[in-house]
């Protein structure tokens, strides 16, 4: 049973305290956001594509979940607001000079900067590795540190030259709030270019039906209207054919088979058969 021997337990041995709470390791959060793909978490590669909430994904895997949406994947529910490929933006990103890769490591016995990152701010330098904001422009998809667009105030793209607004900024692996404030903004994004959709196929839709309606009031046009929705009343010759010429044409193209009426034989033309073995003696 134990405790034999002259052993002495401790405290700690017999006493079972309450359960110290798993504390997630920062430097393996930030690489699971910020160097792996938020939907199939493979480790990410050009093309590399942004969504309105700011996640990062493989484009490939966008692709493939768009395509078949019904198969068992491990993260779909941070992709469940991706309706098309149009709901995510291309990443314009600048590589990181200082980025060797995985390949010289594969002994492992050199030294890994764990926040070395593939790419890096084109304004200031800095690594896109978590430790710094960034942001991206849904405009061009370029990406940019947020000290960057704080020191250097413009509203041209620093990298493309394109103009942008305050409202194209997307910040990438924001904060829970931030997520918060971006998911909103995409609601009442798609909210207003709904209604306008709605507004002009009802416009549109006003437009065909009351061309009549929105000419001049006079006499003249509205005996024109009615001319127009009113029905002929005799039948329409010229461009058309009637429905005899159709038939005769119709007939004319059947009697060219022998299942016709007019291939087949009466019986008074038909002969037996007649069989002819000959015999050579």
């Amino acid at each position: 049973m134990g405790c034999d021997g002259g052993t002495i337990p401790k405290r700690h041995e017999l006493v079972k305290g309450p359960k110290k709470v798993e504390k997630v390791d920062k430097n393996a959060e930030l690489a699971a956001k910020w160097k792996y793909c938020a939907l199939s978490q493979e480790k990410l590669k050009r093309p590399i594509v942004a969504c309105e909430l700011g996640r990062l994904y493989n484009k490939d895997a966008i692709i493939e979940y768009l395509l078949d949406k019904s198969a068992e994947r491990p993260n779909t529910e941070v992709a469940a607001h991706i309706r098309s490929i149009k709901d995510v933006k291309e990443l314009n990103l600048t590589d990181n000079p200082a980025w060797e890769g995985e390949r010289h490591n594969i002994k492992g016995d050199c030294y890994e900067d764990m926040h070395c990152a593939m790419f890096i701010c084109p304004v200031v330098g800095l690594e896109m590795n978590g430790k710094h904001k960034f942001l991206y422009l849904q405009t061009c998809g370029c990406v940019f540190s947020e000290r960057a667009l704080r020191e250097v105030k413009t509203e041209i793209c620093h990298k493309c030259g394109d103009p942008f607004q305050e409202d194209n900024l997307v910040m990438l692996n924001g904060s829970k709030e931030e997520v918060e404030k971006l998911q909103k903004a995409m609601e009442e994004r798609r909210l207003k270019a709904k209604t306008a959709k709605t507004k002009s196929t009802s416009l549109n839709g006003e437009g065909s039906s009351g061309s009549c309606s929105d000419s001049a009031p006079g006499p003249s046009t509205s005996g024109e209207c009615s001319k127009m929705l009113e029905a002929p009343a005799g039948p329409i010759t010229g461009s058309k054919r009637s429905i005899q010429d159709m038939k005769d044409k119709s007939e004319t193209y059947k009697s060219l088979f022998t299942s016709h009426s007019s291939a087949k034989r009466t019986k008074d033309q038909t002969s037996n058969w007649v069989t002819h073995t000959p015999y050579h003696f």
